[in-house]
């Protein structure tokens, strides 16, 4: 297969503002795809070679790409960097470079898709003395073959910044149109991409073996499963009403979701974003391994920074020092940590997501031996809301962020990267004012003036809108933001600069500047309020009004844990403006 498929695929997908149009391009490229390279396809198409969670990049800098050009091109340096200025973009930049080569092109061989993964493989892989040179003269021997287009999308690709507005729930519509046969089947991919984070080999199993290969997908111990969410209300009487009369409710720990794969005592740590962190944790590797006597499991635990002479919990900030690829022993002493199971996914073999949660809680307490650092969440089965409510009191004397009420129906099984209401979050008691925190998604900025010029006046933020998978403004920020923050988030921001709106992205504000939905940041504010300029629930509340954060704040915290897809979504700020009006009625 041609790499040139893939690349004017690329070009289609990306001239469409539609979904739509977006998911046919799609489908209509996976079908040109063969089957034994298809996991490449996707990959490439996720602009990436492998999972997330394998910690594998191609990692190049753009300072190294611009020299790789430069040699493939016969141009200087100094000229690729003059018109990257102009263009915004090396992409574009290596397109208009490639029309006009100086040197000969007589040895020029067309690119496969196999040869350009390959080689990006290699590249990825390429450590140690020499490896920078290495890298270089591998890009430049893809570009010296490659077409204006291909070397656009192949900058764009080893740069991290392939722009194409595609998200995996496109990928998966479009398989499941592509193989089998209609959007229909999307509910059975979902469930395998959703245990296994890899649409690689979805794509693969279904390609090969078809709708009956997905049904029977499994967990896979070192694949992690996307975590599953919760929904947000606020009294105990709507979380019984809402989970049957009866829940199990436990501590909800300010602390970082880690989901540990254990294989005898070989343990692997992965965070909410599904990145292998477990080299920053290296006490909790020795804790699960110390602790859970299961030979191979999947655990879910808070791993929570903990003050080891008073045993008082320390706030999620703290934690935060232990996101660092040195220094780490050092960490590891100052801010030690206590682990919190609360969930098990896998058991010496048994994939336990189908079960019900009464059965995995009590396989979690049979297969962890309780200590001083390593327990299960505190926890307390209840049909009482008064009940309830003192054991949120008491979740919050001992300083943790309120409750989560769990489902223990028949049918309260793990959905695995899916917001329901068999988990239920009771963090507050919403007043008139808005007393919590939302994580809202960064999707366009305003320019700043005065003081802030140069820099971004405003960020325009929105909420997640699953069912449609749509990003929907909620307000504009510009508070709360220090000096080090206004200069930090236009070079962060940068890599996912649009020339438009994102297709997911639905706002009736002009922005002054687009971004892809990739960064989240905790944001407080007065209220919710209705808004006639916010798409946040418009018309769900009164016609002609969305809703707004007024006066929303930047509490200084990115949610670089959680994924855009993991934030604030519409329906809890619906919940959480409902819960105002009845606490101002009463």
């Amino acid at each position: 297969m041609q790499y040139s498929i893939i690349a004017d695929s690329y070009e289609k997908i990306e001239a469409t503002t539609k979904r739509l149009e977006m998911t046919d391009h799609l489908v209509e490229l996976l079908k040109k795809t063969p089957k034994q390279l298809i996991d490449k396809v996707v990959y490439l198409t996720q602009g990436k070679i492998y999972p997330d969670f394998t910690g594998i990049e191609i990692g190049i800098a753009e300072k190294l790409a611009i020299k790789a050009l430069a040699r493939a091109t016969g141009q200087n340096e100094e000229t690729i960097e003059n018109s990257l200025k102009q263009t915004g973009d090396l992409g574009e930049t290596a397109q208009q470079f490639l029309q006009k080569r100086i040197q000969a092109t007589l040895f020029q061989q067309p690119l496969t898709v196999t040869k350009v993964y390959e080689t990006l493989e290699k590249m990825a892989k390429t450590t140690g003395p020499g490896s920078i040179d290495t890298k270089m003269s591998l890009l430049a021997g893809l570009l010296t073959n490659a077409s204006p287009k291909e070397a656009k999308y192949l900058i764009r690709t080893v740069t991290g910044n392939l722009r194409l507005g595609i998200a995996d729930m496109t990928v998966l519509d479009a398989l499941a149109i592509a193989y089998g046969g209609g959007k229909e089947a999307r509910q059975h991919l979902e469930r395998a991409y959703n245990i296994s984070s890899d649409l690689g080999r979805v794509a693969k199993t279904i390609t090969e073996k078809g709708i009956e290969g997905i049904k029977k997908f499994e967990v896979v111990i070192n694949e992690p499963i996307r975590p599953m969410l919760a929904e947000r209300l606020s009294s105990p009487q709507e979380i019984l009403e809402k989970l049957g009369g009866k829940c199990i409710a436990e501590f909800k720990y300010d602390g970082e979701r880690i989901q540990a794969h254990k294989v005898n005592d070989k343990i692997t740590l992965y965070s909410r974003r599904l990145e292998n962190i477990t080299d920053q944790y290296p006490d909790a590797v020795e804790l699960f391994q110390k602790y859970v006597k299961a030979q191979t499991a999947i655990l879910e635990a808070e791993c929570v920074a903990v003050d080891q002479d008073t045993g008082e919990m320390r706030p999620f900030q703290e934690l935060m020092h232990r996101r660092r690829k040195y220094g780490v022993e050092k960490a590891v002493e100052e801010y030690p940590i206590s682990l919190f199971m609360f969930d098990v996914l896998y058991s010496n073999g048994k994939d336990l997501t189908l079960k019900p949660y009464p059965t995995r809680h009590k396989e979690l307490e049979r297969i962890i031996t309780q200590s001083d650092r390593t327990r299960t969440a505190e926890y307390l089965i209840t049909d009482n809301p008064e009940e309830l409510e003192k054991f949120f009191e008491k979740a919050v004397e001992n300083g943790c962020e309120g409750l989560v009420c769990k489902s223990i129906a028949p049918d309260s099984i793990y959905q695995a990267g899916a917001r329901g209401w068999l988990w239920i979050k009771y963090k507050r008691d919403y007043k008139s004012e808005m007393t919590d925190t939302v994580d809202l998604v960064v999707v366009g900025a305003f320019h700043g003036r005065g003081k802030r010029a140069g820099t971004y006046g405003a960020l325009l933020l929105a909420v997640y809108e699953p069912e449609d998978d749509l990003f929907k403004t909620v307000c504009k920020c510009g508070s709360g933001f220090s000096d080090e923050d206004l200069e930090k988030l236009p070079k962060t921001l940068e890599k996912h600069k649009l020339t438009h709106k994102h297709p997911r992205v639905k706002s009736f504000l002009e922005a002054d500047v687009w971004f892809e939905p990739k960064m989240a940041l905790e944001i407080i504010g007065a209220e919710i309020t209705l808004s006639p300029v916010h798409v946040c629930a418009m018309d769900v509340i009164r016609k002609g009004s969305g809703l707004a954060v007024r006066f929303p704040r930047f509490t200084g915290k990115y949610r670089e844990d959680k994924s855009p897809e993991d934030a604030t979504t519409e329906q809890e700020i619906i919940e959480m403006y409902r819960s105002q009006l009845k606490k101002v009625e009463s």
